[in-house]
């Protein structure tokens, strides 16, 4: 395994003495190492400088041929080029052999990796096993018979490189038609079944295109020589997967998702370590749509065993996804991971429903003081009861009103009285009105009518003037009709106060009246108009009549018309009311 130059050049900033920020080249004295390369004529090389750990913050990385301190291109057009932290050549050359350095630089030291680069024929697969220039190149890996294991395609190029159609080939034969035995996923060769006749060597091929380069694509190939050892019980050890647990995590809908497989083995075990879904290979699984796919696997390798960690990575999650195991297997372990929807929060729905609970209640009870009046009209009329009640009393309402002086103010107080009130809560909504004037028999004593009436009354409706103030009410209104109004009040009779025309000033009017008009409020009469003055639906009327007690209905017999024509009743063009 390759030493990480990463780490070796972070190790080498840490001791070196700072320098200054526009140093060249040639201030970055030390090599933390040189890699010897060796490619093959026509094909394409890259060498990553660095990892993600090493170009955080404000690092640069800068390739060089050497001797020259002139920096390669980083045209993607051009056959050789640096893109970010590689160093790419589409394709090699045998001219292209030599020295390529890397120089890491920060604002106070910096750091350079050489790669030695060889470059030989394009050697045929059968020449290649006497070539110990390609042996020099070839990855080794193990297997363990009686088991199954799998092959890694060592092929990293950058982002911009598309590498596809991989095949695999043993002893320069193609590897087809043995399904059972070999499965290609990727850069991933599973082998079912290891016996010793699967030693020796392996190539995987795969075609490169690079998105600025006019001469894609190219065929790059690795070469892999691979031995089989017996099983031991050392080596039959059972890998573990530390991470997942058969457990669930909470993933939103439409988000991105990479979940780790933890895995530790011993070091001579060559376990498959993979994802499934469904008993079939992530990778092949989604291999239309490449929204789930199977990461690179990374090992570090620790006292007596390798830790291994290979990532599943969800580009965006789907609601078919949710409720699917997704099996990690290393050998004959396999855990899994199931997603789930985030749990509903609470608190936000508590706090949103008290808002529209508030917003309602609000809304309910600003269009019930706004119509307040027309909805308890409306279901009076609507849910009546015919059942009556028996409560003593005669009368809806006793009307009290004074007498004014002056002529005007005299025929108004009448005419309201004596006229509209009779027509619109006597003929045309149905109650009964005590009028002190014209109910009472001839003969009967005043104070005796005053109190006997008023006794059989639900509503006290006094009618004021605006001349009706100070004395003149008490010269209109009798000692005993003052002190039965009193007793009434103290009783407890709703009280029903009409001012004939505004009466700004209530100082001057006795303190019960005061009191009258603090508890109960007070309606102005404006019925100069003969509609206002005669209708039960105009705005005044609704809430004389809001005030009156509800109507009773006594239970109709038949043949029996009813006793009293509903308020809002209209009746037809041409129809006979009796």
């Amino acid at each position: 395994m390759r030493t990480p130059a990463w780490l070796l050049c972070a190790l080498f900033l840490a001791l070196r003495p700072a320098v200054p920020a526009s140093a060249g080249t040639g201030a970055c004295e030390g090599i933390l190492r040189t890699n010897q390369e060796v490619v093959a004529a026509g094909q394409p090389f890259a060498f990553n400088c660095s990892y993600a750990s090493l170009t955080h913050g404000d690092v640069t990385v800068t390739w060089y041929t050497v001797p020259s301190d002139a920096p390669l291109s980083r045209d993607v057009a051009r056959r050789i080029h640096q893109e970010r932290t590689w160093l790419l050549i589409l394709p090699v050359r045998a001219g292209d052999a030599g020295l390529y350095q890397c120089v890491v630089k920060n604002t106070k030291s910096c750091c350079r990796v050489l790669v030695n680069l060889t470059v030989v024929e394009n050697i045929s697969c059968a020449s290649s096993r006497n070539s110990s220039l390609w042996l020099s190149k070839e990855l080794n890996q193990v297997l363990h018979a009686g088991s199954s294991g799998r092959l890694l395609c060592h092929l990293y190029f950058p982002d911009s490189c598309l590498l596809d159609s991989i095949r695999w080939y043993k002893d320069c034969k193609e590897i087809t038609g043995q399904p059972q035995k070999f499965i290609s996923s990727g850069m991933k060769l599973f082998v079912n079944n290891i016996s010793a006749e699967d030693g020796g060597n392996y190539r995987c091929m795969a075609r490169l295109t690079h998105q600025g380069s006019p001469g894609s694509p190219y065929m790059v190939l690795n070469s892999i020589s691979v031995s089989i050892i017996e099983s031991s019980s050392s080596a039959g050890r059972v890998p573990k997967i530390l991470y997942p647990r058969n457990n669930s995590i909470e993933v939103r809908l439409g988000s991105r998702l990479i979940v780790d497989c933890k895995i530790t083995d011993i070091r001579e075990n060559t376990n498959v370590r993979c994802w499934k879904v469904n008993n079939t290979i992530v990778d092949d699984y989604y291999r239309d749509s490449r929204r789930i796919r199977e990461g690179i696997e990374t090992n570090v390798s620790l006292k007596e065993e390798i830790f291994y960690t290979v990532n599943i990575t969800f580009l965006e999650v789907k609601m078919e996804d949710y409720g699917l195991p997704f099996m990690c297997h290393a050998g004959v372990s396999a855990a899994y991971i199931m997603l789930r929807l985030p749990a509903p929060d609470i608190q936000a729905y508590l706090i949103g429903g008290f808002v529209a609970l508030t917003v309602v209640v609000t809304s309910v009870l600003g269009v019930y003081s706004s119509f307040k009046v027309d909805i308890v009209l409306w279901y009076r009329n609507a849910f009546h009861s015919t059942e009556t009640k028996e409560d003593g009393k005669l009368y809806d309402a006793y009307v009290l009103y004074p007498r004014p002086e002056m002529g005007s103010q005299c025929h108004r107080m009448d005419m309201l009285v004596l006229q509209h009130l009779p027509e619109v809560l006597e003929r045309q909504c149905g109650y009964k009105l005590f009028i002190f004037g014209r109910d009472e028999f001839p003969g009967q004593a005043v104070a005796t009518v005053i109190d006997e009436s008023i006794r059989l009354c639900r509503r006290l409706i006094l009618v004021l003037a605006s001349e009706s103030s100070g004395s003149g009410l008490l010269q209109d209104l009798s000692e005993e009709q003052i002190a039965v109004y009193s007793a009434l009040v103290q009783d407890g009779m709703k009280v029903i106060l009409i001012e004939l025309d505004r009466i700004r000033d209530y100082s001057s009017l006795p303190q019960s009246i005061q009191y009258l008009k603090q508890k109960h409020g007070a309606l102005q009469w404006c019925g100069d108009s003969e509609k206002q003055s005669q209708s039960a639906r105009t705005e005044f009327w609704k809430k004389v009549r809001y005030r009156m007690p509800p109507r009773r209905y006594p239970p109709s017999h038949p043949g029996q018309l009813p006793w009293c024509t509903p308020c809002d009743y209209k009746p037809r063009v041409g129809s006979v009311t009796h």
